[in-house]
């Protein structure tokens, strides 16, 4: 699994439970991956192929080449 290269963001770990009449049944590990591009950047003036998550493409912290 990739994570993203400029903000470090990687997989998020929780808890995910079932509940049944008021009672919990049972608790189960869920996971969140990233939305992550693998895209073409210009890194110091050369174009480069990196992992980048959607927020930081977004929020304008990478330039596309």
């Amino acid at each position: 699994m990739a994570k993203c290269e400029i903000c470090q963001k990687d997989m998020f770990f929780g808890r995910k439970i079932s509940i049944t009449r008021s009672q919990i049944s049972r608790r189960a590990l869920s996971q969140q991956k990233p939305n992550v591009r693998n895209v073409r950047v210009i890194v110091e003036g050369t174009p480069k192929t990196m992992h980048v998550c959607t927020r930081c493409l977004r929020s304008g912290l990478v330039k596309r080449a």
